[in-house]
């Protein structure tokens, strides 16, 4: 009489086995010290049953074991315990994944627990390996769920420089007449918004691969941008200007919601093509030759797109290149030599190239000066973002947690220098110098802080960032 209370130890077969033959859940199975899912689903369970249908610990319900063959009289063995059932002569049964439960007993390592050292009996070897697979498939639901990935304090040490001197940068308009001003205004103007729209354009690496992510294109952009221009517009009215609402062209800052919009929308687009870098300076370079409006930012999606996808096929070792010493130290140079190029051409430079929007007959140019001009402009700015992203402190600092909401100053800020610019008060006399630059550097620094603030956030939270939850519907479970 064959012990029908255990069946042999399950094992993969053949044609599932890995190239790893050493490791992997294909061959180690639930003895994984890893979370259950975290490579399979229920579908896909390793011992080939659905965890539903596996009998629980301890208990006797399990597939029949192998019965012995049909033949001779055998010697009277000891007697059955009670309670459980004979298996009855005929084909071999078969176990849910289709093989015959008349093979022999492996070990874990595929061989004949009757062929190993000790002599063990097959019924024995049988017996133990069934009653300790439960306990090994317990222990994976115990395992404690991985800790959740720190933020990284380096891109959010970037986001609030360039923040601060975004607020700047708007705040120096009123006085580019004089030179101080005009120089520090080219400078910021080379690199703030390329270095944003590259770390925006990293930042949306995976953006596709969570639905949180992607619910995101209506709640941090659709809905703020509708919120925002109304509310400029209602300010700009109160101010004592002429009503103006178009929701299809951006008015002042609120140009960068739309286009990041648009470039995320293109992202699966950019991942999918071979040479994704040459085929967006090329479209950079010829979108020159058009006229192209501001509706929908669609200049700017076009003027600084190499930037967005730069960033989007840049990986983290590329950020940890410019960590070195020698990167840093010619950055420092780049740094300096930028400054110094801005001094000198800042009385006689336009301001229109440094928008990255404008067409070369808008800016009065020939077809070669004006791809020149853009070459060269997209060049000097790529340098300088990869100086400043050389030169900021990786290390966590009094200003990472600042970095973590520079929406909201980007957003909010545009209120008191609206305000400020209207009521006259960067027109001051002593502004238009060296004295006036340092002072409106600092009140916008300073401005810079206060709005990105965790205060600012709960006071403007409903409004910049407002849960729609109720709009989405939940991805089904397969």
């Amino acid at each position: 009489m064959s012990d029908t209370r255990f069946s042999p130890p399950a094992t993969p077969t053949p044609s599932s086995a890995g190239p790893d033959e050493g490791g992997g859940p294909a061959n180690t199975g639930a003895r994984w010290p890893l979370p259950e899912e975290a490579f399979w689903s229920e579908r896909t369970d390793p011992h080939g049953a659905l965890p539903g249908d596996q009998p629980a610990p301890g208990t006797s319900a399990q597939p029949a074991g192998p019965a012995q063959p049909a033949g001779p009289a055998q010697p009277a063995g000891p007697a059955q315990p009670a309670g459980l059932r004979a298996v009855p002569a005929g084909p071999p049964p078969v176990d849910p994944r289709g093989v015959p439960a008349d093979v022999r007993p492996t070990s874990p390592r595929g061989v004949p627990v009757d062929a190993q050292p000790g002599g063990a009996a097959p019924g024995e070897a049988g017996r133990v390996a069934t009653e300790e697979r439960p306990l090994t498939q317990a222990e994976p639901k115990t395992e404690a769920e991985p800790a959740k990935r720190k933020r990284d304090p380096f891109l959010d040490n970037v986001k609030f420089v360039l923040i601060a001197l975004v607020v700047v940068g708007h705040s120096l308009v009123p006085t580019l007449s004089a030179d101080s001003s005009r120089a520090l205004y080219v400078f910021i103007y080379t690199f703030h918004m390329p270095l944003f729209v590259l770390i925006s354009g990293y930042l949306s690496r995976n953006f596709w691969n969570s639905n949180a992510k992607t619910n995101k294109l209506v709640d941090t952009f659709l809905v703020p941008y509708v919120i925002v221009e109304v509310g400029y517009a209602a300010l700009r009215f109160s101010l004592g200007q002429k009503w103006s609402l178009t929701i299809i062209d951006p008015a002042w800052l609120n140009w960068y919601l739309l286009a990041l919009l648009f470039w995320r929308l293109s992202t699966p687009v950019w991942k999918r093509m071979k040479y994704p870098v040459p085929v967006a300076i090329a479209i950079y370079l010829f979108a020159g030759f058009s006229q192209i409006s501001g509706d929908f930012s669609m200049d700017r999606f076009f003027g600084l797109l190499p930037f967005f996808v730069i960033g989007l096929v840049m990986q983290p070792e590329h950020f940890e290149l410019l960590n070195r010493r020698w990167i840093k130290i010619v950055s420092v140079f780049t740094v300096i030599g930028a400054a110094a190029v801005a001094i000198y051409i800042a009385p006689r430079a336009p301001l229109d190239p440094f928008y990255f929007k404008h067409s070369f007959q808008d800016m009065d140019l020939s077809w070669y000066m004006g791809l020149g001009l853009r070459t060269g402009l997209l060049v000097c700015s790529l340098a300088m973002c990869f100086a400043v992203l050389a030169l900021v402190p990786r290390s966590e600092t009094w200003f990472s947690d600042l970095g973590t909401r520079t929406l909201y100053c980007y957003l909010l800020h545009g209120i008191p220098v609206l305000i400020a610019k209207e009521m006259g008060w960067l027109e001051f006399p002593w502004l238009h110098g060296p004295l006036g630059v340092l002072a409106i550097s600092s009140s916008c620094f300073a401005l810079a802080i206060i709005l990105c603030l965790p205060e600012t956030r709960t006071v403007f939270k409903w409004v910049l960032e407002p849960r729609l939850v109720w709009l989405y519907r939940r991805p089904s479970r397969s």
